[in-house]
C-alpha cells in the first residue's frame, strides 16, 4: 500500500489489515495512500517529523463510528482533523507518528437552522465560506463571527480550539452548545440536552442538567466531535467601526487601561484589537528586501519611515460598536472621551463613509500626498470581519519574509512559508500588557525576527496574545531558529505567569505540565481511550505515553 517503512513499533500487517477494513468502510476514492498527498498532509508552516501512512475520509458519522472500532481493534493511531488549516499550530500533521488521518471535511451538512432563535447547527467540514454564504442567500438577518483565518476554515475546528473573533459573539467555544461525539470506543454521546430524546431547548440552552461536559471535549483527545451548535448574532440596527493609533511604544498601558473599562460596562460589546506596527506593516506588504538592503530583522530607521509613509502608529487598534444609533452614538462619545489624549487618529467608519472613502481615495492621495487606497486594502478586510464577514486578506502576512509575492491561491503549508504563533493571555490591565509585549518583543528581535504582536480585549478581564514568528522555510536553518526561539519565548512567557490559551504541536512535544489537573484528565483518557489510539499526544496523554515520554527524556 505505500506506508513509510519508518512508522514506530507498530507492525506494518497491523496499519495494513486497519486501512483494508477503512477502506471498505468508507470506499477506494476516500482511502487516500498516495504518496505526494501524504507528504503533503505531512507538512507544516513549521519542521515537524511525524509520518501518516494514510487519509480516511468517513462521509458520515456512522463511517466515524466504524473507524474508531477498527482503530481499537488493530490498535492504530487515528488522528481526526476538520479542514487542517491550523497554521502556525501544526496544520493537519498529527501531535505522534504513525497516525492515520481522519479527515471530517466531508461531513459538511448544516443540519439545522432557526432565523428566530439565532442558532445553526453544522458538522466538521462546514467552512466559514459555507455558512456565510447559507445565511446571505436566505437574507438572513443573522451575522455569524469570522476569524481571520482562510474561509475554508472549519467552524467546529476553531470552535473546538476555542479560537476567537471580532463581534460580540467572539469567543467562539462560549457561544456553542449541543455537541454530538464519538467517543474512542466508537459510542456517541451527546451534551447538554440534546441527550434527552425529543429536547426541546437542546440547541437553545448549553447546560442542561447535571455536570456539564463540553469542555472536556475542546482542546482534547477524548473524543471527535461531529455535530455542534452554534449562536448567532442578530444583525444590529446600526453598526460602526473604529481605528485609531498611539505613536509611541510607551502609550500602550494607557491605552489598554482606557479601553478596560468601557470593555467592563459593555459600552464596546466586541473584542478591541491592538496590533503593533510589524503586524501592521505585515498586512499591508512583504518584507521590504530591497529597502532593508537584505538584512533582516527589519531595522528600526526603516520603520520609523514606513510609519510617516503608510501612517501606522507603534500601536494601532480596532473594533466596532453595535446597538440602535442612539446606543452607538453615546458609545463613541465614551470612547472619544476615553482615547482622548491617548490615541491619535481616533476615526469612525461605517458603510456610507467607507463608500465615500473608496469613492475619492485618488482625489484625496492628490491633495494630501497620502495613500488612502492602499490604507483602505488594509481596513475592508477588518471592517467585514467585524460583520461577521470572512476573508482570505489576513493569510497574506504568512508570506512576510518570502521572496515571491503571494499566489492567488494562497497555501502557506505548501508554499514553504514559515510561521508558528504562541498565543499567552494576561489579566487586562496596561501593566501586564507591557510587561508582556515588551518580553515578546525582546526575544524575537534578539533571534532575527520581527515581533508581530496583536493583542485582543477578547473579555472584559483578558487579553488574548498572538506573537508571530514568520520566517522562509525554504532557507537553510530557518526552521532550527524559528523553533529555537518558540521554545525560548514560551518558556520566558511562562517563567513569568503568561500560559498560552491554545497550543501547537511544537508546544505539545514536550508533554503535560505535571500536576494534580493533567493527573485527572490523565485518568479520564484511562477511561474512555484505554487503548490510547485517538490522537495520542494531543493536549492528554495516556499513563503510557507519559511513561514513554519519561523514558525518552531520560535516555537524551
Amino acid at each position: 500500500m505505500g506506508f513509510p517503512k519508518r512508522i514506530l513499533r507498530m507492525a506494518s500487517n497491523a496499519y495494513d489489515a486497519a486501512l483494508a477494513h477503512m477502506t471498505e468502510v468508507v470506499g477506494l476514492q476516500y482511502a487516500i495512500t498516495d504518496a505526494s498527498a501524504l507528504r503533503s498532509a505531512e507538512t507544516s508552516t513549521f519542521s515537524t517529523g511525524h509520518r501518516i501512512p494514510g487519509i480516511i475520509r468517513p462521509g458520515n458519522l456512522a463511517e466515524v463510528q466504524e473507524c474508531v472500532r477498527v482503530a481499537n481493534r488493530f490498535r492504530v493511531p487515528i488522528y481526526p482533523i476538520s479542514s487542517g488549516k491550523n497554521w502556525g499550530y501544526g496544520s493537519r500533521v498529527p501531535a505522534a507518528d504513525g497516525c492515520f488521518l481522519l479527515d471530517l471535511g466531508r461531513m459538511n451538512r448544516i443540519v439545522d437552522f432557526s432565523e428566530e432563535l439565532a442558532y445553526v447547527t453544522v458538522e466538521p467540514g462546514v467552512t466559514q465560506a459555507q455558512l456565510y454564504d447559507f445565511l446571505r442567500e436566505r437574507g438572513s438577518r443573522l451575522w455569524m463571527d469570522a476569524t481571520g483565518a482562510s474561509p475554508a476554515c472549519s467552524l467546529i475546528g476553531n470552535t473546538v480550539e476555542r479560537g476567537f473573533g471580532h463581534t460580540p459573539y467572539g469567543d467562539h467555544f462560549g457561544n456553542s452548545c449541543g455537541l454530538e461525539i464519538v467517543l474512542p470506543t466508537g459510542r456517541i454521546v451527546q451534551t447538554g440536552f440534546a441527550r434527552f430524546p425529543g429536547a426541546n431547548a437542546a440547541s437553545s440552552y448549553r447546560w442542561g442538567v447535571g455536570p456539564s461536559l463540553d469542555g472536556l471535549f475542546s482542546q482534547s483527545n477524548l473524543g471527535i466531535v461531529t455535530r455542534m451548535t452554534l449562536w448567532l448574532m442578530p444583525a444590529p440596527e446600526y453598526f460602526q467601526a473604529y481605528y485609531f493609533r498611539c505613536e509611541e511604544p510607551e502609550q500602550l498601558p494607557a491605552l489598554v487601561d482606557a479601553l478596560r473599562p468601557l470593555r467592563l460596562d459593555h459600552t464596546i460589546r466586541g473584542a478591541s484589537h491592538i496590533a503593533n506596527d510589524y503586524k501592521v506593516l505585515s498586512a499591508l506588504e512583504q518584507y521590504p528586501w530591497e529597502r532593508a538592503g537584505g538584512v533582516t530583522p527589519l531595522p528600526g530607521a526603516l520603520m520609523r519611515e514606513f510609519h510617516g509613509e503608510l501612517k501606522i502608529g507603534s500601536w494601532n487598534g480596532s473594533g466596532a460598536l453595535y446597538g440602535t444609533k442612539r446606543q452607538v452614538k453615546e458609545a463613541r462619545r465614551l470612547l472619544r472621551c476615553a482615547l482622548g489624549g491617548i490615541a491619535n487618529k481616533l476615526q469612525f467608519l461605517d458603510d456610507r463613509t467607507l463608500r465615500m472613502a473608496s469613492a475619492f481615495a485618488k482625489p484625496y492621495e492628490f491633495l494630501t500626498g497620502w495613500n488612502l487606497k492602499r490604507t483602505l486594502a488594509l481596513l475592508q478586510p477588518v471592517y467585514g470581519l467585524m460583520k461577521g464577514i470572512p476573508t482570505e486578506h489576513p493569510l497574506a502576512s504568512t508570506y512576510w519574509r518570502k521572496r515571491t509575492p503571494p499566489p492567488a491561491v494562497m497555501d502557506p503549508d505548501r508554499d514553504g512559508c514559515g510561521l508558528l504563533w504562541a498565543s499567552p493571555v494576561a489579566p487586562a490591565s496596561g501593566h501586564h500588557a507591557s510587561k508582556l509585549t515588551a518580553l515578546a518583543s525582546g526575544i524575537l528581535l534578539d533571534r532575527g525576527f520581527e515581533p508581530m504582536i496583536s493583542l485582543t480585549m477578547i473579555t472584559e478581564r483578558s487579553l488574548a496574545c498572538v506573537v508571530s514568528i514568520a520566517f522562509d522555510r525554504e532557507l537553510a536553518g530557518e526552521d532550527v531558529r524559528a523553533l529555537d526561539c518558540y521554545h525560548h519565548l514560551m518558556e520566558r512567557l511562562a517563567a513569568n505567569g503568561y500560559y498560552s490559551y491554545r497550543l501547537g504541536l511544537a508546544s505539545m512535544a514536550r508533554g503535560e505540565r505535571p500536576d494534580a489537573y493533567s493527573d485527572l484528565l490523565r485518568e479520564i483518557k484511562n477511561t474512555v481511550d484505554p487503548a490510547g489510539i485517538l490522537a495520542p499526544g494531543r493536549y492528554v496523554d495516556t499513563d503510557a505515553a507519559v511513561a514513554e515520554k519519561a523514558n525518552a527524556r531520560a535516555v537524551g
